[in-house]
């Protein structure tokens, strides 16, 4: 087909544009030959005539289909040209945020300015071992091609990054170590990375400098050779440097700087070590201040100075040859300061005393004078004499700059040299991957000498470019079987030959150089007449006679050639070198020493290839008197030296190319500027090819693709069998022009344009298509959807007029059922209201009967309360009246009887004076005297009975004195008694009193409250009325509320329990965690074990002959005693002696501070394990408790208050009871008069104190069996529910009564008494509790003082041995080791010494007893009479041997125990075990042995057994653990051997599923426990080995039959791919399809099924499996442009669907495996949902929950339409889907780790087989183990 037949209507085109480069339009009409203009409408909306160029008549390049934009390979468009790459490249860069881009062999790198999460570890292993075409592009995938054809083809690699300044050249070199450092598998010598990267601030210091376009810019090139061994591990690095800019030492352009390192140092003048520089600022120094911009805006100089610093620390540049460096490089400062004058034309001079060049000789350590003289004088040496010629001022200033420039590159070589020492490996190399990163074709407004050698270089590189792509693409056609056409490509070897042929640019810049009066007119003279009008690639400017313009192979460049001359010179005087070279300061004549002593050891290669030459060159061999001739070698022919060397070394290894692209100049991160892009492209080589790709057949095609992309453009009766000739017979009818295409050997050629209209045919097929199906289904979909309305409104008039009908017969019967239900229900509602009213009414009244008895009471109590007292008022005032009354009338009488007394004394006075009165006084005397004589002998009458009297009274009185006297002594006694009852008496009053206080405060605490509660009485009635107004309105709204606390506390309930599952799963997480952490800890330890196997076996074998007395024979097994420390405590401390012995012997290549630490974390994330464990357990209980609670708050709230109310009434009763007792006791004793009775000590009062005693603690008794007895009434009244309150209330006061009558009936004395001793008893228990708990809390206080002292001892010592060296650091742990050992060797001597003692003892009791049972026996068999036994008849029998009983274990000798091992284990094929034998034999085997050695009490065969086992389990999987049944076979036996531990150990809680035969079984002597331990982790170690057996298995099988496999054939077609092909998508021989996948997952299966292994290790098999499949195919899918489209993630769908029926099928739907491919579903979902709309945005955010926002963002950003009629995912929609994803916390990384494992559990599984019943073939060759 014609390229003009394309251009139709509505095709697009690109027309050029003066700011866009590019512009885009389309088609108004068709183009016919002959046309001039063309009618276009461009993209903003305008319409534009684009006139036709009348001479060429070129047309507009046509612009691709929108299904080939955004190709990871350039060459892969249809239309290769110009506009084609740039849109290519701003749609990956801007839209898709892809910066890498493949254009053939090269690798275009797009610099982002922002940092990009696609450098991590993860993203390194994606791409190692992949193909180049099978993922998208990277710099990971150009190092990984590299590093694959290096090992494979044995051949030295290159890695040419170039580009512009500011590119991101550096950036690429460093990320192609970083992944050289990490796939080489040398994790240890990583660091040569890290010493290349620390050598970037010293590099960047004295070689970067600021230009116009970048302010760090590198001014020079460097050449890396990474060094490889013969197992391609990294082992050093060397770095080459060439083309440094030495003109800017002494020169800078306008907004340009010199070397950083200058205005660093200025910058740090003032810091106390660099006084002695003598140094200010920057503006002072004549080579820092010409540019005029001495400063970079953001950038800190002095910081930057520090950074250099520690970076020459670093690689070992001492101190004192830094500040030799910073002298040198003060000295070239000042240098540059010294000024000349000009004493006549010819000569010049320097002032006296000069102080730039007397502080320059100071520094350098030279003679002023001396220096002064040869800066103004040379030396001419002639044949036969020598001259002193003076020099005029501008050769002197010429002489100074050349010498600055000769010092700093001097100086800058011997700073490479010293980083390469430190880079400087001794291992010898076996090859190499060399990293050139160089500066592209530079073109400036002023280009000089410096922008010609640059130039120069980039002609050389670009020539091997174009060469390199020429060969690939003959040996492309040549394979194919192709005609070969000569391609015209653009060969620049006449530009080279213009520069560096005979009579070329470079050759007579040298001729001129010689003459002793050339100049820079003259060369420009000879240049012009040389190569003016004969080399067509040579100009002359049209307004300049200094300049000429060359050609490039990217640009024209106008070079001035003012400078050229003395750049090239480059003079140095001899005689100032050899000034230097007599310097003081020794660092000075280092720098210009001869080459074999300057170059350094690193900089020759291993393999004896010649370097390349740093700048400046210098010859291999000197002689005496060539000095002169080395400094006048111009600059320009070591140039050329150089770079001869440099593409030799190219040319000798396969080179790759990585262009880097300087997207705008502004550094605005993903910003893309045309201009600047196109003009990076064309300089390059990129256009260039893409030029001789199109020129040739650049769309290539396999024929099965091909068939498979354009099936649809076939007819059936053209599909053939053969699908080549197929593909030729349709290519003939559809493109008529044979010369567009080509059929090779395996794929069709196609010129470029072709494949795009191929795929406009195959659009427009499948439109036409579409459009038929369309119109098919739109017709059947409509006449579906009538059919199906009238039928369903038919149905539905049905099924309308039935339910009326039923509608109305259900109304009949609901009206007639009401009618009924109204009458019940009214006798129902009114028969219900009286009874509650009766009901109300008899409550009433019995509360009002109740209230109204109460009251009335009390006013009868208080009634007569009030009589008593009056009662006794009113007798008190009586008594008090009448005494009163008696007072007075005795006072008034004796008043009056005095009165009368005294008058009769006065009337007896006057009567005693007269005669009278004595005779009346004598009258009746005698009378009397006869009656006082008869009185008397009556007296003596009595007086007699008295004395008789008396004498029986004297008797009676000495016995009453005498038991008086003893009564004395009784009282005494009882009084000191009293005296302890007072005391007694005086607390009880002091409670009394306290009682008293309390019950004062309580009553006017009562009083307090019957205010208040009257008080709120009277509030409340005056709101009753306000609040019956409110009332309805409350109703309503406590409804409302009512319903609201409902749904408040639904919400609250499942918030909680939704916190609660978070929680759970949280901490199931974290212990997972936790998990994973220590078994990787173990994955890890093995690892480092198997290592320090492996040194030890190569130890071995260096060292053939053994040490003397060297007594370990098992480094494995010492290794596993040192770690897990399993063995038994006998073991231990027999074989201590010759583990102390060791250290002495031979020294232990491992680290064993580090082993100590690992151990340590070890047992402490087994201490977080269970904790994390109890923690889950005691949130589960919680749980459980809260769910408890719940339910019974509403009962326990009731019972505790009404419990708390019944404890305070029957509280205050008790006090009252209490009070009253005190009272009346005190008015009984007050009351007594006798003070003999109330007296301390008398009987009544002891009495009485007593039963106070005996009240008192009966009253505490009573009252805690009142208290509790209520609490039981209140929780029983709650569980029986009774039917009124009444029951409750008569059963409580029975419960009273009975009580009241117990006490009535002298019962309480027996109870008190059974109370008392229970109480007694309790105590001495609690007692005994107590002393104990103390006596061990004691113990755990010392033993947790003595772990604190351990701890603090083992700190102090990991301290001390960290500050030793390595070598004293393993003595040091090692005897801190040995010393622990012995330690807690002598502490098991100690308790084996008791357990001896008491075995011992056990066995002599046992021996008795045996000896008693004997004579039993023997006493039964005598008490036999002897006639009953002749008695029994005597006939001959036949009597069988009894079969002995097998007890399930098995005898071995000690000798035979290796032979043991080696059939059971190390000889032992596991395909015959697994389908002849029962599953786990060995391990059933094994336990029998140990069975037997435990009942043998043989702890040293226990021990040698186990640890034989295990060591020799070990030597298999090393030697054969690539083999998926043997690891699988030793996890089965591994997991059984460590269940059987468990099984048998005796421990109740792994017995509960044993029968009573099993449990007779168990271990009897020895607690496995911490074997169990090994074994568990041996177990971990297995199972993650065969994880890695199953990654290795699966791996190479996922991404062909996960994803590039199509399963559904047709769905998916094939795009055009580029020079770089992808694996074929179509199931070709050899490669892996789903049903692969699934044939391994059944073989992993039934594999795992025989093998016995555990149900749940199989499903923690399967879902790490499932995982791998997932996270491969995710990863693959991130980094695989081509895989995202809509077609892909239906057939990832499909299969994953797959995946899921072979879960159903082998019954693993719920081992968790599903769940691990979440992430890839949900990712295919992805590429098939609406992508639009923001609904679509949302309905996304909440489907991908278990994909991380940067997979959605890559997912969506790669998303590719396979066919025209799929749509892009637009920008603003991703960025919709960033807004909506921002808040969301995940991680930032974008790949799954495909390297995780999770942690496994290995769940306890008993065995229900009986080991009796065990059977040992004779096939395993253990005859030699007997039954027991």
């Amino acid at each position: 087909m014609a390229a003009s037949e394309l251009y139709t209507k509505f095709a697009r085109v690109w027309i050029p544009d003066p700011e866009e480069v590019w512009k885009s339009a389309e088609l108004l009409k068709d183009y016919k030959p002959g046309d001039k203009v063309l009618l276009l409408h461009l993209e903003e909306g305008k319409d534009l005539e684009y006139r036709l160029d009348p001479k060429t008549k070129e047309l507009p390049h046509l612009r691709n289909p929108d299904i080939l934009v955004g190709e990871n390979d350039l060459t892969a468009l249809s239309y290769l040209h110009e506009p084609a790459v740039l849109h290519n490249l701003r749609v990956r860069f801007i839209d898709s945020k892809l910066i890498y881009t493949y254009c053939g062999i090269v690798l275009v790198a797009i610099n982002p300015y922002e940092q990009l999460p696609i450098y991590g570890e993860d993203i390194i292993n994606a791409y190692s071992g992949q193909n180049m075409g099978d993922m998208d592009p990277h710099i990971f995938a150009v190092a990984e091609e590299a590093y694959k054809q290096m090992a494979r083809d044995e051949r030295n690699q290159s890695i040419i990054v170039s580009g512009e300044s500011g590119a991101g050249k550096t950036v690429s070199a460093k990320y192609a170590m970083r992944y050289f450092a990490t796939v080489s598998g040398s994790a240890s010598e990583a660091n040569v990375e890290e010493k290349v990267l620390a050598s970037n601030p010293i590099m960047e210091s004295i070689g970067n400098a600021k230009t116009t376009r970048n302010d760090n810019s590198s001014r020079f090139g460097k050449y890396i050779e990474i060094g490889f061994d013969k197992r391609y591990r990294i082992i050093g690095a060397n770095m080459r440097t060439y083309l440094l800019e030495k003109s800017r030492v002494v020169f800078q352009a306008e907004e340009e700087r010199n070397y950083h390192i200058f205005y660093q140092l200025c910058a740090s003048a003032k810091l106390p070590e660099f006084k002695m520089l003598r140094l200010g600022n920057a503006n002072n120094f004549h080579y820092t201040k010409q540019g005029g911009s001495p400063v970079i805006e953001g950038v800190d100089d002095t910081k930057e100075m520090a950074h250099t610093r520690q970076a020459c620390t670093l690689l070992g540049i001492s101190e004192s040859y830094q500040m030799g460096i910073f002298r040198i490089l003060a000295g070239i400062l000042h240098l540059g300061n010294v000024a000349f004058t000009s004493r006549d034309s010819d000569s010049c001079t320097i002032p006296p005393k000069h102080e730039p060049l007397s502080i320059f000789s100071d520094l350098m350590g030279v003679d002023y004078e001396e220096m002064c003289h040869w800066l103004c004088h040379r030396k001419l040496v002639t044949a036969t004499e020598t001259y002193i010629k003076p020099i005029s001022k501008l050769q002197a200033t010429n002489a100074r700059d050349a010498l600055a420039k000769h010092i700093y590159a001097k100086l800058f070589s011997w700073i490479v040299d010293h980083v390469n020492q430190a880079l400087h490996s001794a291992v010898k190399q076996h090859s190499f991957i060399g990293v050139l990163d160089i500066y592209g074709f530079e073109t400036f407004e002023i280009n000089s000498f410096e922008q010609f050698c640059i130039n120069y270089a980039n002609e050389k590189l670009q020539q091997q470019f174009n060469m390199h792509v020429f060969k690939l693409e003959q040996e492309e056609y040549m394979k194919e079987q192709i005609p070969w056409t000569l391609i015209d490509f653009y060969d620049n070897q006449p530009c080279i030959n213009l520069i560096e042929s005979k009579l070329g640019i470079l050759d007579l810049l040298d001729e001129e150089c010689k003459m002793p009066k050339g100049t820079d007119d003259t060369w420009a003279q000879k240049l012009y007449n040389t190569h003016l009008n004969k080399c067509a690639l040579f100009e002359k400017p049209r307004l300049s006679n200094k300049a000429f313009i060359i050609q490039h192979f990217a640009d024209k460049v106008e070079y001035q050639c003012e400078g050229f001359l003395e750049k090239n010179k480059d003079t140095v005087f001899e005689e100032q070198i050899k000034v230097l070279k007599s310097s003081k300061f020794k660092m000075l004549p280092e720098l210009f020493q001869d080459d074999e002593k300057a170059i350094s050891p690193t900089s020759a290669t291993s393999s004896g290839r010649t370097p390349l030459t740093r700048t400046p060159a210098k010859p291999t061999k000197g002689r005496p008197g060539q000095t002169a001739k080395e400094h006048k070698k111009t600059v320009g022919h070591q140039f050329r030296n150089s770079l001869h060397l440099l593409m030799e070394t190219l040319n000798a290894t396969t080179p790759h190319y990585v262009r880097c692209i300087k997207p705008n100049d502004f550094k605005f991160p993903f910003t893309f500027d045309e201009k600047r892009a196109v003009q990076q492209l064309r300089a390059c080589g990129v256009l260039e090819t893409i030029r001789i790709s199109a020129a040739g057949f650049p769309s290539r095609w396999t024929y099965q693709e091909f068939f498979s992309r354009y099936r649809v453009l076939m007819k059936q009766k053209d599909v053939l069998s053969d699908r080549k000739q197929t593909c030729k017979n349709v290519l003939e009818k559809l493109i008529l022009d044979k010369d567009k295409y080509q059929f090779g050997k395996t794929k069709i050629f196609f010129r470029a344009g072709q494949v795009a209209y191929l795929e406009k045919l195959r659009a427009d097929k499948l439109r036409a298509a579409c459009i038929r199906i369309q119109k098919t289904i739109r017709g059947w979909l409509l006449r579906k959807k009538y059919l199906r309305m009238r039928k369903a409104a038919i149905t539905v008039q049905r099924h309308v007029r039935g339910y009326q009908a039923r509608c109305y017969a259900k109304f009949l019967r609901r009206t007639k059922a009401a009618t009924i239900i109204q009458k019940y229900w009214r006798m129902y509602i009114a028969r219900r209201r009286y009874k509650i009213r009766r009901s109300a009414t008899i409550i009433l009244q019995s509360y009002l009967r109740g209230y109204l008895a109460r009251n009335r009471y009390r006013k009868m109590l208080r009634e007569h309360k009030a009589v008593i007292i009056q009662k006794w008022v009113r007798g008190w005032l009586a008594r008090m009246h009448y005494r009163r009354s008696t007072q007075a009338i005795i006072y008034l009488q004796c008043c009056f009887r005095r009165m009368m007394a005294k008058r009769e004394l006065k009337k007896l006075k006057i009567e005693a004076r007269s005669v009278e009165r004595y005779k009346k006084l004598h009258i009746g005397m005698e009378n009397k005297i006869m009656q006082l004589q008869r009185k008397v002998d009556e007296q003596n009458k009595d007086y007699k009975c008295l004395m008789e009297k008396l004498t029986n009274l004297e008797g009676i009185y000495t016995s009453e004195t005498e038991k008086l006297r003893s009564d004395l002594e009784r009282l005494q006694l009882s009084e000191e008694e009293a005296k302890i009852a007072t005391g007694r008496v005086l607390s009880l009053q002091e409670e009394i009193a306290k009682l008293r206080k309390d019950l004062e405060q309580t009553q006017s605490e009562k009083k307090s409250i019957e205010e208040r509660a009257d008080k709120y009485k009277q509030e409340t009635e005056q709101l009753v009325s306000s609040l019956k107004e409110e009332n309805t309105l409350l109703k309503q709204e406590k409804e409302a509320l009512n319903h609201l606390i409902v749904e408040q506390a639904k919400e609250m309930t499942e918030t909680m329990e939704k916190k609660l599952v978070e929680e759970t799963k949280q901490l199931e997480l974290d212990l997972n965690d936790e998990r994973l952490r220590y078994q990787n800890l173990l994955n890890e330890f093995s690892r480092l074990e198997e290592r320090y196997d492996d040194l030890k076996e190569e130890m071995t074998l260096m060292v053939n002959v053994p040490k003397p007395g060297h007594k370990r024979t098992d480094s494995t097994h010492s290794s596993n005693e040192s770690e897990y420390t399993f063995s038994s405590e006998i073991a231990e401390t027999e074989d201590m002696p010759l583990r102390t012995e060791e250290p002495s012997e031979k020294k232990v290549p491992l680290d064993m501070s580090l082993f100590l630490k690992l151990q340590k974390r070890v047992t402490e994330l087994e201490q977080e394990k269970q904790v994390m464990q109890d923690e889950l357990d005691r949130k589960e209980e919680q749980v459980l408790r809260s769910k408890a609670k719940e339910e019974e708050r509403p009962q326990i709230r009731g019972a505790e208050l009404e419990y708390e109310s019944l404890k305070r009434q029957e509280l205050e009763s008790e006090n009252k009871k209490l009070k009253n007792e005190l009272n009346e006791l005190r008015k009984a004793l007050s009351e007594k008069s006798a003070p003999e009775v109330t007296a301390p000590g008398a009987p009544a009062y002891r009495v009485l104190m007593e039963q106070l005693t005996s009240v008192s603690e009966e009253l505490d008794v009573r009252k805690e069996e009142v208290l509790i007895l209520r609490s039981q009434l209140v929780s029983q009244k709650e569980a029986i529910q009774p039917k009124d309150d009444k029951n409750t209330m008569t059963d409580s006061t029975i419960l009273l009564e009975d009580v009241q009558k117990m006490k009535d009936k002298g019962e309480i004395a027996q109870a008190y008494i059974g109370l008392k001793e229970t109480n007694r008893l309790l105590e001495s228990q609690l007692q005994s509790q107590k002393r104990s708990h103390e006596n061990e809390a004691e113990a755990l206080r010392g033993e947790i003082q003595s772990l604190k002292e351990e701890n603090n001892r083992q700190q102090q010592l990991l301290a001390q041995n960290l500050q030793l060296p390595p070598e004293a650091r393993i003595e040091a742990s090692l005897q801190h080791e040995i010393t622990r050992l012995t330690n807690e060797n002598l502490d098991l001597m100690e308790q084996l010494e008791k357990q001896d003692k008491t075995v011992r003892k056990l066995k002599k009791q046992l021996k008795v007893f045996a000896k008693k049972i004997g004579e039993l026996e023997v006493g039964q068999m005598e008490n036999i009479s002897p006639g009953q036994i002749i008695d029994e008849p005597i006939r001959p029998v036949n009597i069988p041997r009894k079969e002995k009983d097998f007890q399930g274990m098995l005898e071995y000798k000690k000798e035979d125990e290796q032979k043991l091992v080696k059939n059971l284990i190390l000889e032992l094929k596991p395909r015959g075990v697994a389908v002849n034998l029962i599953p786990g034999l060995p391990a059933y085997i094994l336990f029998m042995c140990v069975r037997h050695a435990d009942y043998l009490n043989d702890d040293q065969k226990v021990r040698s057994l186990l640890t034989s086992t295990i060591n020799s389990i070990k030597k298999v999987l090393k030697k054969r653990g690539d083999d998926f049944e043997t690891v699988s076979f030793w996890l089965s036996n591994t997991c059984r051997f460590l269940h059987c531990l468990k099984q048998y150990s005796g421990e109740e809680g792994f017995m509960k599923h044993n029968t009573s035969r099993q449990n007779e079984h168990c271990l009897t002597n020895f607690d496995l426990a911490e074997y169990r331990q090994v074994l568990s982790d041996l177990a971990i170690q297995i199972y993650q080995q065969l994880v890695r057996v199953l990654e290795n298995i699966l791996q190479p099988m996922i991404v062909s039959g996960m994803l590039e496999h199509e399963t559904i054939q047709g769905v998916s077609g094939v795009k055009p791919t580029g020079l770089r092909k992808r694996t074929s998508s179509i199931a070709d021989e050899g490669t892996y399809t789903l049903d692969s996948i699934l044939r391994q997952l059944n073989s992993f299966h039934s594999v795992l099924c025989q093998h016995g292994m555990d149900p749940e290790l199989i499903k923690q098999v399967v879902k790490q499996m499932f995982y791998i499949v997932g996270a491969v195919t995710l990863n693959n899918l991130l980094l695989r442009k081509d895989m995202c489209s809509w077609s892909k993630g239906m057939q990832i769908r499909y299969n994953v669907s797959q995946l899921e029926e072979w879960l159903r099928d082998k019954n693993l739907m719920n081992s968790g495996a599903k769940e691990t491919l979440e992430p890839l579903i949900q990712a295919a979902q992805l590429l098939q949902v609406k992508k639009k709309t923001d609904d679509d945005a949302e309905a996304i955010c909440s489907m991908c929950s278990a994909l991380t926002t940067a997979q959605i963002v890559k997912v969506l950003n790669l998303y590719t339409p396979v066919n025209e009629f799929e749509e892009r995912v637009s920008v603003s929609f991703i960025r919709t889907i960033q807004m909506r994803l921002r808040d969301r916390k995940d991680s930032p990384q974008l790949l799954m780790d495909a390297k995780h494992i999770f942690p496994v559990t290995f769940p306890f599984n008993p065995s229900s087989l009986a080991l009796e019943t065990i059977q040992i073939p004779a096939s395993l060759g253990l005859g030699f183990i007997s039954r027991v």
